[in-house]
């Protein structure tokens, strides 16, 4: 028992520096984010044909170097494209232009291709979305958990599965913002999977304690 005691102590000290860390981070640098959520700049181009996106992408790493590049195909018929990147020059604007003009024939402006600017999106408004849904999931989750094992206390089972989902999500994000692991496409399905598996490891350590109840 003693053993498991101190288990549980160093786990918690470790949960908490990991809390503590990522609130620090997340006050100095802020939360990571995908290109499409930064502050970016965004030119569109009508190609008015079939083009492949690994060609434009070659043409804007060329241009561009190194810089985070988002190609993506827009408009009904998907013959033009949007190029995003951290930061777009207008000679970095005219260049790619010309490169796609000569690859696809084409005689886009350079003059009449304006360079977007892309505010920044928050990490509040990112999830604020899937917010209700996720409620609702939890709630009936909650609610079945505490009829399931009422045996062990209703009023118990509510306070430690809140706790539990609660310290686990702000552990996510700690981990996340510690590892700039960014806010994005990936954000979703990891809250999700943390969720799962908080819900799995509470639901076994209850049915333990079940069949333990039932031997005794």
């Amino acid at each position: 028992m003693k053993l498991k005691n101190k288990k549980v102590i160093i786990a918690t000290i470790i949960m908490l520096i990991i809390i503590i860390a990522g609130i620090v981070m997340a006050v100095v640098k802020g939360f990571a984010f995908d290109l499409k959520y930064q502050d970016a700049k965004r030119i569109e181009l009508g190609i008015g044909q079939a083009f492949e996106e690994k060609d434009i992408k070659e043409i804007a790493k060329e241009v561009l170097g190194n810089e985070q590049i988002t190609i993506q195909k827009i408009e009904v018929y998907e013959d033009a494209v949007s190029i995003m990147a951290k930061d777009i020059t207008d000679e970095q604007k005219n260049e790619i232009i010309t490169k796609v003009n000569e690859k696809y024939g084409t005689e886009i402006s350079a003059d009449e291709t304006t360079i977007i600017d892309v505010s920044h999106t928050r990490a509040r408004d990112l999830l604020k979305p899937y917010v209700v849904p996720f409620l609702i999931v939890a709630g009936i989750t909650i609610v079945y958990m505490m009829i399931r094992y009422h045996k062990f206390g209703a009023g118990k089972i509510l306070v430690k599965i809140v706790l539990l989902m609660v310290i686990s999500q702000i552990l996510l994000f700690s981990i996340m913002a510690i590892t700039r692991i960014p806010l994005g496409r990936l954000t979703l399905p990891l809250i999700i999977i943390v969720y799962l598996l908080t819900i799995c490891a509470y639901t076994i350590k209850l049915e333990k304690r079940e069949e333990k109840r039932k031997v005794d």
